[in-house]
Protein backbone atom coordinates (compact mmCIF):
# COMPACT_ATOMS: atom_id res chain seq x y z
CA UNK A 1 0.00 0.00 0.00
CA UNK A 2 1.48 3.50 -0.84
CA UNK A 3 2.28 5.46 1.95
CA UNK A 4 0.18 8.59 0.68
CA UNK A 5 -3.07 6.38 0.79
CA UNK A 6 -2.27 5.08 4.68
CA UNK A 7 -3.45 7.48 5.79
CA UNK A 8 -7.14 7.19 4.72
CA UNK A 9 -7.05 3.43 5.39
CA UNK A 10 -6.70 4.23 8.97
CA UNK A 11 -8.92 6.18 8.86
CA UNK A 12 -11.15 3.55 7.86
CA UNK A 13 -10.29 1.50 10.49
CA UNK A 14 -11.49 4.08 13.33
CA UNK A 15 -14.79 3.50 11.43
CA UNK A 16 -15.08 7.02 10.02
CA UNK A 17 -16.71 7.27 7.04
CA UNK A 18 -15.03 8.14 4.07
CA UNK A 19 -16.52 9.23 0.72
CA UNK A 20 -14.63 9.26 -2.34
CA UNK A 21 -14.56 11.30 -5.17
CA UNK A 22 -12.86 12.11 -8.23
CA UNK A 23 -12.75 14.29 -11.08
CA UNK A 24 -10.62 17.37 -13.01
CA UNK A 25 -12.16 20.10 -11.12
CA UNK A 26 -10.45 22.42 -13.76
CA UNK A 27 -12.65 25.93 -12.75
CA UNK A 28 -14.73 25.19 -10.08
CA UNK A 29 -18.23 26.08 -10.55
CA UNK A 30 -21.80 25.86 -8.43
CA UNK A 31 -21.95 21.77 -10.52
CA UNK A 32 -18.91 21.42 -8.79
CA UNK A 33 -19.70 22.89 -5.24
CA UNK A 34 -23.45 21.41 -4.93
CA UNK A 35 -21.61 17.89 -5.88
CA UNK A 36 -18.86 17.96 -3.22
CA UNK A 37 -21.39 19.62 -0.98
CA UNK A 38 -23.82 16.44 -1.25
CA UNK A 39 -21.52 13.80 -1.54
CA UNK A 40 -19.67 15.01 2.26
CA UNK A 41 -23.23 14.28 3.46
CA UNK A 42 -23.28 10.21 3.12
CA UNK A 43 -20.06 10.42 5.66
CA UNK A 44 -17.21 11.81 8.05
CA UNK A 45 -14.17 12.69 5.56
CA UNK A 46 -14.69 13.93 1.74
CA UNK A 47 -11.32 12.42 -0.15
CA UNK A 48 -11.18 14.11 -3.56
CA UNK A 49 -9.20 12.00 -6.03
CA UNK A 50 -7.88 14.86 -8.25
CA UNK A 51 -6.60 14.19 -12.22
CA UNK A 52 -3.54 14.99 -13.43
CA UNK A 53 -2.82 17.63 -16.13
CA UNK A 54 -1.97 14.68 -18.50
CA UNK A 55 -5.50 12.77 -17.92
CA UNK A 56 -7.77 16.26 -18.24
CA UNK A 57 -6.12 16.66 -21.41
CA UNK A 58 -6.44 13.49 -22.39
CA UNK A 59 -10.05 13.67 -22.00
CA UNK A 60 -10.92 17.02 -22.27
CA UNK A 61 -8.34 18.02 -25.20
CA UNK A 62 -5.69 20.31 -25.93
CA UNK A 63 -6.36 23.66 -24.49
CA UNK A 64 -7.19 22.02 -20.59
CA UNK A 65 -6.32 22.06 -17.90
CA UNK A 66 -6.87 25.60 -17.61
CA UNK A 67 -5.16 25.41 -14.17
CA UNK A 68 -2.64 22.95 -12.66
CA UNK A 69 -2.98 19.87 -10.81
CA UNK A 70 -1.27 21.65 -8.04
CA UNK A 71 -3.50 25.17 -8.33
CA UNK A 72 -6.86 22.90 -8.69
CA UNK A 73 -5.37 21.47 -5.17
CA UNK A 74 -5.23 24.58 -3.54
CA UNK A 75 -8.82 25.52 -4.82
CA UNK A 76 -10.16 22.07 -3.60
CA UNK A 77 -8.77 22.75 -0.69
CA UNK A 78 -10.03 26.07 0.48
CA UNK A 79 -13.52 24.58 0.46
CA UNK A 80 -14.60 23.35 3.94
CA UNK A 81 -16.17 20.20 2.51
CA UNK A 82 -13.10 18.83 1.14
CA UNK A 83 -11.13 16.86 3.86
CA UNK A 84 -8.60 15.77 1.49
CA UNK A 85 -7.05 15.78 -2.22
CA UNK A 86 -4.98 13.44 -3.83
CA UNK A 87 -3.15 14.11 -6.96
CA UNK A 88 -3.32 11.49 -8.77
CA UNK A 89 -0.56 10.80 -10.99
CA UNK A 90 -1.36 9.93 -14.78
CA UNK A 91 -3.25 6.96 -14.24
CA UNK A 92 -4.34 5.41 -18.03
CA UNK A 93 -5.57 1.63 -16.64
CA UNK A 94 -8.71 0.92 -14.67
CA UNK A 95 -6.20 -1.32 -12.36
CA UNK A 96 -4.56 1.93 -11.51
CA UNK A 97 -7.97 3.33 -10.34
CA UNK A 98 -8.76 -0.12 -8.74
CA UNK A 99 -5.61 0.19 -6.71
CA UNK A 100 -6.03 3.76 -5.44
CA UNK A 101 -9.80 2.38 -4.47
CA UNK A 102 -8.73 -0.71 -2.77
CA UNK A 103 -5.75 1.28 -0.87
CA UNK A 104 -8.54 3.91 0.75
CA UNK A 105 -11.16 1.05 0.90
CA UNK A 106 -13.94 4.34 0.86
CA UNK A 107 -17.46 3.32 2.54
CA UNK A 108 -18.81 5.39 -0.17
CA UNK A 109 -17.62 6.45 -3.78
CA UNK A 110 -19.86 9.24 -4.86
CA UNK A 111 -20.30 10.00 -8.59
CA UNK A 112 -22.20 12.35 -10.78
CA UNK A 113 -25.88 10.99 -12.66
CA UNK A 114 -24.15 10.21 -15.96
CA UNK A 115 -20.33 9.98 -15.39
CA UNK A 116 -19.47 7.83 -18.32
CA UNK A 117 -16.90 5.95 -15.45
CA UNK A 118 -20.00 4.82 -13.36
CA UNK A 119 -19.74 0.92 -14.46
CA UNK A 120 -16.09 1.22 -14.21
CA UNK A 121 -16.99 2.62 -10.58
CA UNK A 122 -19.25 0.28 -9.49
CA UNK A 123 -16.86 -2.58 -10.52
CA UNK A 124 -14.06 -0.97 -8.30
CA UNK A 125 -16.71 -0.84 -5.64
CA UNK A 126 -17.65 -4.22 -5.92
CA UNK A 127 -14.45 -5.56 -4.95
CA UNK A 128 -14.43 -3.71 -2.11
CA UNK A 129 -17.29 -4.31 -1.02
CA UNK A 130 -19.17 -0.70 -0.98
CA UNK A 131 -21.42 0.87 -2.80
CA UNK A 132 -21.44 3.88 -5.26
CA UNK A 133 -24.16 6.76 -4.62
CA UNK A 134 -24.97 8.95 -7.96
CA UNK A 135 -25.71 12.36 -6.93
CA UNK A 136 -27.80 13.80 -9.14
CA UNK A 137 -26.62 16.54 -11.95
CA UNK A 138 -27.00 19.68 -11.29
CA UNK A 139 -28.18 21.73 -14.34
CA UNK A 140 -25.33 24.63 -15.01
CA UNK A 141 -23.05 25.23 -17.57
CA UNK A 142 -19.75 22.95 -17.29
CA UNK A 143 -16.36 23.88 -17.42
CA UNK A 144 -15.88 23.12 -20.92
CA UNK A 145 -19.20 25.06 -21.82
CA UNK A 146 -17.65 28.19 -19.25
CA UNK A 147 -14.07 27.75 -20.83
CA UNK A 148 -15.90 28.15 -24.81
CA UNK A 149 -18.02 31.04 -23.12
CA UNK A 150 -15.55 33.32 -21.94
CA UNK A 151 -13.25 32.27 -25.09
CA UNK A 152 -10.43 30.21 -22.88
CA UNK A 153 -11.40 27.37 -26.03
Amino acid sequence: MSTEHTKQYQHRKQKERVVLVGGCFDMLHYGHIMFLIQAKTFGDRLIVALESDENVRRRKGPLRPIHTQEQRKIMLESLTVVDEVLMLPTMTQDSDYEQLVNDIRPSIIAATEGDPYLSHKKKQAEKINTKVIEIPKIHTPSTSQLAKLIGLE
